[in-house]
């Protein structure tokens, strides 16, 4: 208890005693140049959020395009696939239009055979 006593008394002495220093007197001259050093930074920043604005959007921009070249890659191997999938559909049907070409044939034939046994 006694060293928080100590503490505090302590903590108020110094709080006082900077208190009381005198504040720095300041000149017309040092705040003009302050006003103009300010001026430059806000040039300055905007300049570096214009900058920074004009990147991103390269950055997007780049990115758009990246992501078209994607979908059109997509798109072009989906065509083929489905091309693919066409061309061995339509080879099957030809198979199997075959097939039952050769069925009708045989089934030809062996009616007259029956015909020729009559």
């Amino acid at each position: 208890m006694n060293k928080l006593l100590i503490a505090l008394i302590a903590g108020a002495f110094v709080a006082t005693a900077s208190a009381q220093t005198s504040a720095p007197a300041t000149t017309s001259a040092p705040a003009a140049s302050t006003s103009s050093e300010m001026k430059k930074d806000a040039n300055a920043e905007a300049k570096k959020e214009k900058a920074d604005a004009k990147a991103e959007m390269k950055k997007e921009k780049a990115h758009a395009n990246a992501n078209k070249k994607i979908a059109k890659a997509d798109q072009k191997e989906a065509d083929a696939k489905a091309d693919a999938h066409k061309k061995v559909a339509k080879q099957e049907m030809k198979k199997d239009e075959a097939k039952a070409d050769a069925k009708k044939e045989v089934a030809k034939a062996d009616a007259k055979k029956e015909e020729a046994k009559k």
